[in-house]
């Protein structure tokens, strides 16, 4: 008896640690992948937003050209419009359906919506949209992942783990932020922690984020923190008073986050509308105020990253609008940011809204600042505060503190301001929560599956043995990635049957009694196979 304990040890051993091994190696060449893919994208984004608002200085000292800008813009709205009319799951800023598809709620073709994109999401930069690139890049980072899990492949168990890795890894190296690429797989992707989840996903960010910092230095860009413009030594952080500053500006950030959030799905309701060319009309609309926003402001032009900049002590300021004073061309930027963002993410755009976001948290922070001032707050407070508003903003829409946090302390590479950041993020969260506000990719996840009547029709049940091969035996069930919208309902082991927790373990010769509704074509009944083994035949 004791030396059949000891081989089902051994054996239990040699499953983990097989797995873990198999999850390193698919995590590395995952990270890798995606290392070279999103570091060519960002650099390609990058230059297109510089070369955008080359030309769109060129159109502003010559407005007799102005009518070229627009037709152009035209253009490039039917280009982009079919090629989503064609590639359906590459609209908006990718991340919604991304976390789809790590959940096993959605599959699409790998190559096809990579590079479409890819593409697509570099001509909206290029044409001097405000675009980011963290959102496309998380979404190309998904796809990267799946792709090796087609090339090696791998089972779908294992695939969801490479798709979550590859888009953590995506995000990690568009915004050189490792510990919130992490995160964000976490607290977004898969809304739970399980340690293959970490596994994977820590490999290939690791791996990633090296690739990415190797590919800059060859070529002579910076690798330091995103944004270098921020001091925090000017000011005591941990000051009582600063506190009170940081609660009121959040409140305000906040209510403005809520007004985004329900505008936003305002706007996609009457986008959802427009029928003109089979869709393909309504992308006209965001591409023609998008012209218009980036001839009366530039600092509204691409993600934000230049913006958010621009804001920090150590930069040579925001540049006017209308010759207007500092406070009025902060209200303009924001007020047209917020508008053209909302468009963007109404319509279907294919571009980022991530940074585009956080450019609007931090704008509102420079706004604050600059009343508080009046009111006698030292202007040594003023870059922490636009930090901190930056999360909360982004907190409020997202729902996402952690990574809020996380993300703000590794954007500057200093965590001075952490204490008064988790405070701002508390307040941003409580207000969604007062207001019921669901996290803005999940409601978007939910709408997108829900559209083209993919409904949730189809009532799913069934019994699984557990085989000696499984890799989920001796695991406790919260760290077992199952498919979404799947539970277990009841154990039978042997004589025994009960209903399970988290903490229930499973054994080999376990029957599993799984149920859950599914989305039309979901393939978690072969998931669960590949999981547990064959279904038992009633």
């Amino acid at each position: 008896m004791r030396e059949k304990k000891i081989k089902e040890k051994r054996a239990l051993f040699g499953r983990r640690l097989g797995n873990g091994l198999q999850l390193v190696l698919v995590g590395a060449l995952t990270g890798a992948f995606v290392g070279v893919i999103v570091t060519c994208y960002t650099l390609l984004a990058a230059m297109s937003e510089e070369f955008s608002r080359g030309y769109y200085g060129f159109f502003r000292d010559n407005p007799a050209f102005i009518p070229l800008l627009f037709l152009a813009l035209a253009l490039g709205s039917v280009v982009v419009g079919g090629i989503v009319r064609f590639l359906p799951y590459i609209r908006g800023s990718g991340i919604p359906q991304t976390e789809g598809s790590m959940r096993g709620l959605m599959r699409f073709s790998w190559y096809r919506s990579l590079t479409g994109m890819f593409v697509s999401s570099l001509l909206c930069i290029f044409l001097g949209m405000s675009a980011g690139s963290e959102g496309p890049s998380v979404f190309i980072g998904g796809s990267a992942g799946a792709g090796v899990a087609e090339t090696l492949r791998t089972s779908a168990f294992i695939r969801r783990y490479q798709v979550t890795g590859g888009a953590c890894a995506g995000l990690a190296v568009a915004f050189n932020a490792p510990l919130t690429g992490i995160v964000f797989a976490f607290e977004e992707g898969q809304k739970r922690f399980t340690p293959e989840v970490f596994v994977c996903s820590f490999t290939s960010v690791t791996v990633a984020v090296l690739i990415r910092n190797l590919l800059l230095a060859a070529l002579g860009r910076p690798v330091g923190a995103f944004f270098s413009t921020f001091s925090f030594s000017q000011a005591d952080m941990l000051a009582p008073v600063f506190y009170a500053y940081v609660l009121f500006a959040s409140l305000i950030v906040s209510l403005v986050g809520i007004g985004f959030f329900f505008a936003l799905f305002a706007l996609k309701k009457l986008f959802s509308k427009i029928k003109f060319w089979k869709g393909i009309g309504k992308f006209l609309i965001p591409f023609l105020l998008a012209g218009a926003v980036g001839l009366i402001a530039a600092a509204d032009m691409g993600g934000g990253h230049v913006f958010i900049a621009s804001l920090g002590s150590g930069s040579e300021g925001v540049g006017s609008v209308f010759s207007a004073p500092l406070w009025a061309s902060l209200i303009i930027i924001v007020l047209l940011k917020l508008l053209v963002t909302a468009f963007n993410m109404g319509a279907g755009v294919p571009c980022g809204a991530f940074i585009p976001m956080l450019a609007i948290g931090a704008g509102l922070g420079a706004l604050m600042g600059l009343l508080l001032q009046k009111m006698g707050m030292p202007s040594g407070y003023a870059d922490a505060l636009i930090v901190i508003c930056m999360a909360v903003f982004f907190t409020t829409v997202v729902r996402a503190p952690l990574t809020g946090v996380i993300m703000t302390v590794e954007l500057t590479w200093n965590f001075a301001f952490l204490l008064p950041a988790v405070l701002g993020v508390a307040v941003g969260y409580l207000i969604g929560d007062v207001f019921r506000v669901k996290p803005v990719y999940e409601r978007l996840l939910d709408e997108m599956l829900f559209e083209g009547g993919n409904e949730k029709v189809e009532r799913f049940a069934a019994r699984f043995c557990v085989e000696e091969t499984s890799p989920v035996i001796g695991r406790k069930l919260s760290d077992i990635l199952f498919p979404s919208d799947v539970r277990i309902t009841r154990i039978e082991r042997g004589e025994e049957r009960f209903i399970p927790d988290g903490n229930s373990r499973l054994q080999a010769g376990d029957i599993l009694t799984a149920e859950g509704e599914l989305f039309a074509g979901s393939d978690a009944p072969d998931q669960l196979t590949e999981m547990l083994g064959e279904p038992l035949k009633e």
